[in-house]
C-alpha cells in the first residue's frame, strides 16, 4: 500500500516516511530484478558485476585500486578478477609504473556485451514508460527521479 502525504498541507509524518522507505526499498529491488531480466548477465555474481561496471565506467585500473573503489579487500578483488579473467571478461597487463602489479581491463567482447545489455534495459524501460504511464504521469516520474537523485546524493 503506497504511502503519500498526510492531511497536513505539505508534510509527511514519521510513520508515513518509514512506510515510504519500506515501499521504496522493495520497489527498487523489484525494478532491479526486472532490469536484470532484460539482459542476460550469465552466471555473474553481484561483486563481479560491480567490478565490471566500475571498469567500464572508470577504465582500466589495478586490482588494488579496484578493491579500494569497491571497498573490499585486495585479496577478495583478486579472486573476483581471477574468475572474470577465466571467463574471458577481463584481461590483465603489466602495470608500466609498477611491475609487481597488473592493470585490469574489460575485453572488447565483454564491453560490447555490456553495451548491448544496457541498451536492452534502456529499451525495456522506455517501452514500460510508454505503455504504462500517461504523458502527465511520465512528467511526474521525471520529477520523482530528480528528487530521488537528491536523496541518493544525501
Amino acid at each position: 500500500m503506497p504511502v503519500f502525504m498526510s492531511d497536513a498541507a505539505d508534510t509527511v509524518t514519521a510513520p508515513d516516511l518509514a512506510a515510504l522507505a519500506v515501499d521504496l526499498r522493495a520497489l527498487v529491488g523489484r525494478l532491479k530484478r526486472r532490469l536484470r531480466e532484460q539482459a542476460d548477465t550469465g552466471d555473474l555474481t553481484p561483486s563481479q558485476i560491480d567490478a565490471l561496471l566500475r571498469l567500464h565506467g572508470e577504465g582500466p585500473m589495478t586490482v588494488t585500486a579496484l578493491a579500494a573503489s569497491e571497498r573490499v579487500r585486495p585479496q577478495s578483488m583478486g579472486a573476483t578478477i581471477a574468475a572474470l579473467e577465466s571467463a574471458g571478461h577481463v584481461t590483465r597487463a603489466p602495470d608500466p609504473s609498477d611491475g609487481r602489479q597488473s592493470i585490469v581491463s574489460l575485453t572488447p567482447a565483454f564491453d560490447i556485451m555490456l553495451r548491448e545489455g544496457r541498451a536492452a534495459r534502456q529499451d525495456w524501460l522506455i517501452r514500460a514508460f510508454q505503455s504504462s504511464l500517461t504523458p502527465a504521469e511520465q512528467a511526474r516520474l521525471a520529477d520523482a527521479v530528480a528528487l530521488l537523485k537528491r536523496v541518493a546524493e544525501a
